[in-house]
């Protein structure tokens, strides 16, 4: 917890529509964490590679200071990667469910401030089966590597389409729900304001009534 008061969390939410492949780079300073979010759906392959980018040329070790805390976490928080002191590592699972899946990448705290240079890469889908590395040199087996490859593709959007079809009757079936709602809302408030505004005629009435006034 205390870690995670010094700590400057910066949440990087990456949405994706079909299944990608995310690699990038990007800094950390001593004691503070970063997180990355990709959407993974159910029975997805993903794959993950991380490494501490060398400040000095490849031929001396990193420093010291340049260790790593790793955490990679499911919609529902379970733990599914974690590797603490790290330079470098890798993880790879299968989705369990659909949802948001958090990446999250700490310096450990040291004094002075250093900052870190993460290389990551993290691969979902269709896009976590490097097929470059199964191609052999014959023709025809470089043709069925390709035709393997648009296959998964041809699957896995499919299954998006499928999955933004649920969401959108999901979506259309929470707009009908929020509609009768503020229908019958609706409905109840003018019977309240009809049953005030009666109240107050019989209030007036009776009190002129009293006064000899009609």
């Amino acid at each position: 917890m205390d870690l995670l008061r010094r700590s400057s969390i910066f949440l990087l939410t990456l949405m994706f529509l079909s299944p990608k492949t995310l690699s990038m780079r990007y800094e950390v300073h001593s004691g503070q964490m970063k997180c990355i979010a990709e959407d993974i759906h159910e029975k997805s392959m993903t794959v993950g590679k991380y490494f501490i980018v060398n400040p000095n040329d490849d031929h001396h070790p990193l420093p010291a200071s340049h260790k790593i805390l790793v955490q990679v976490m499911s919609p529902q928080g379970k733990m599914l990667h974690e590797a603490d002191n790290m330079e470098s590592g890798q993880f790879s699972f299968t989705a369990s469910e659909t949802g948001s899946y958090l990446a999250c990448i700490s310096a450990v705290d040291h004094k002075p401030e250093t900052t870190l240079t993460i290389d990551f890469d993290w691969r979902s889908g269709v896009h976590s089966k490097d097929w470059s590395k199964v191609v052999k040199k014959s023709q025809v087996e470089m043709m069925e590597t390709s035709v393997k490859s648009l296959l998964d593709t041809t699957v896995s959007i499919h299954e998006e389409m499928y999955y933004l079809h649920e969401r959108g009757e999901e979506m259309h079936e929470l707009n009908r729900s929020i509609n009768s709602k503020m229908a019958l809302l609706s409905f109840l408030s003018l019977g309240v304001c009809l049953s005030v505004a009666g109240f107050q005629f019989w209030h007036l009435k009776t009190f002129f009534e009293k006064k000899k006034l009609i």
